[in-house]
């Protein structure tokens, strides 16, 4: 069984590394991999390409590799603490929610002249999400049907993002284009600071994470059996609760709303792998998050170039299918 989650790993392992040098060499400009391996090894041969890769490619390829994980990441506690596998940043209107705030901020910092740092952005984003999050746990004790309590987080984001897009609407001309490619998610723009950033956060909070696989394998039995084994389920929850938020506002406060992700991903991850042990299932959803949102981003530039899609409409043409599989086969288990 070992052998066999070794080898699910390593063929993830070489999907995301496959993923991450086809974003390095195709674009606008398509550049040979031996100039892009020039240009890693910082050697000056690779010339003008050594630039387009260092300081635009290879930023927004690990820029990708690290929030889509993070969304993942988002994903899995979110459906570990509702127990429900359609569970999400997106569809529960936490992603929204982190947006508005951002969104928010950006506007006021740019009509006082001021350029908010990533300090600033990631502390909005998880503000707002904090405060959707309360939204939803508030539905989730009237409402006993997780798919009612689904539909009110859909309708949050609706709520959300139609809020934003009145805030975004009164953003200086100059700076309107970038304020809307970012509320409809995009990883473009991301710099190697940008980056240092998002990594601190999001690698931090994913180590975290990864030292409570035994905790959220007892929790994933029952309450019951976790307070059996000791375990605080009420202080538990609220770590769930900060984790995913901190994860989902630092993908929010860099790259914008970017859907589907956080549910299709721990799916994905969990047929792949054919277990529900944590300790396999967390560093797997990171992994596929990642190579989710490389594959996703590259399609986004290169699908209709010169034109750039939201990374969004991507995930959500793959993502929402596996939702709707999701639906089908429980609808399925139910009536069987």
């Amino acid at each position: 069984m070992r052998d066999n989650y070794g080898i699910a790993f390593l063929l993830l392992i070489i999907l995301t590394v496959v993923f991450l040098g086809m974003n390095l060499c195709i674009g606008s400009v398509n550049i040979p991999l031996s100039e892009v391996l020039l240009a890693l090894g910082n050697r000056k041969g690779a010339g003008i390409s050594r630039d387009i890769i260092l300081g635009i490619r290879f930023p927004r390829a690990l820029a990708a590799v690290v929030l889509g994980g993070a969304l993942a990441l988002s994903g899995y506690l979110l459906q570990t603490f509702f127990h429900n596998p359609i569970a999400g940043p997106f569809i529960l209107g936490i992603s929204s929610g982190a947006k508005l705030a951002v969104a928010l901020v950006m506007v006021l910092s740019l009509k006082m002249m001021l350029r908010p740092g990533s300090g600033t952005m990631i502390a909005a984003a998880f503000a707002g999400a904090m405060l959707s999050m309360g939204v939803v746990l508030l539905m989730s004790r009237v409402m006993d049907r997780m798919s009612m309590l689904v539909v009110s987080g859909v309708m949050i984001g609706y709520i959300c993002s139609a809020v934003t897009d009145f805030i975004v609407a009164f953003a200086d001309d100059a700076d309107i284009v970038n304020l809307h490619n970012w509320s409809k998610g995009s990883f473009s723009g991301i710099g190697w600071e940008d980056v240092a950033v998002m990594s601190a956060v999001a690698l931090t909070a994913s180590v975290f994470v990864f030292l409570l696989s035994k905790q959220i394998g007892a929790y994933e039995l029952g309450e019951a059996y976790a307070r059996s084994l000791g375990l605080d389920v009420m202080r538990f929850r609220v770590l769930l609760v900060l984790l995913s938020s901190i994860l989902s506002a630092c993908v929010t406060a860099f790259a914008g709303p970017v859907s589907f992700v956080g549910v299709a991903v721990p799916h994905l991850v969990r047929s792949f792998f054919r277990t529900a042990r944590p300790m396999i299932l967390i560093p797997a959803c990171f992994l596929g998050g990642a190579a989710f949102a490389l594959f996703s981003d590259l399609l986004a530039r290169t699908l209709l170039a010169p034109t750039e899609l939201s990374i969004s409409t991507v995930t959500a043409v793959f993502g929402a299918p596996v939702v709707i599989f999701i639906l089908v086969r429980r609808r399925k288990g139910r009536t069987g």
